[in-house]
């Protein structure tokens, strides 16, 4: 059975650019792509923390060490600069792949700094 897992995300980045007009659907720094392991052009998952949108778009490359976050064509009337979101990528894996399997977790501050690193969520407390 193939099941669908949290590869990677991103964790609150925030918003630097939204061009309406531009081509392609989300930039992102190439740095924080290599370091969350989302590929160019693979499909991602928008959630906008700021405003509640959530959305489907795909990653395209934004110069390494700019830290820039730009939600880029129709996808751009989800998101402003300044809105916090969380990009996440998926993955298909077989039921056995599960018990080893570790999610590649990027938490950033409100300039895309990363502050720290995962690979599992803490469980939450009732």
């Amino acid at each position: 059975m193939q099941l669908t897992v949290l590869k990677c995300k991103l964790h609150r980045a925030c918003v630097t650019h939204s061009e309406l007009d531009y081509e392609g659907s989300c930039a992102i720094d190439a740095d924080l792509m290599k370091m969350a392991g989302i590929h160019e052009y693979e499909q991602i998952q928008i959630y906008n923390v700021t405003n509640g949108e959530r959305f489907t778009t795909y990653a395209i490359l934004a110069e390494a060490g700019s830290r820039v976050i730009s939600v880029n064509g129709a996808a751009a009337h989800k998101a402003e600069p300044g809105d916090r979101v969380i990009i996440c990528a998926y993955a298909g894996l077989d039921s056995d792949e599960m018990s080893t399997f570790k999610p590649t977790l990027v938490y950033l501050d409100e300039e895309n700094r990363v502050t720290g690193t995962g690979d599992a969520i803490p469980i939450q407390a009732a």
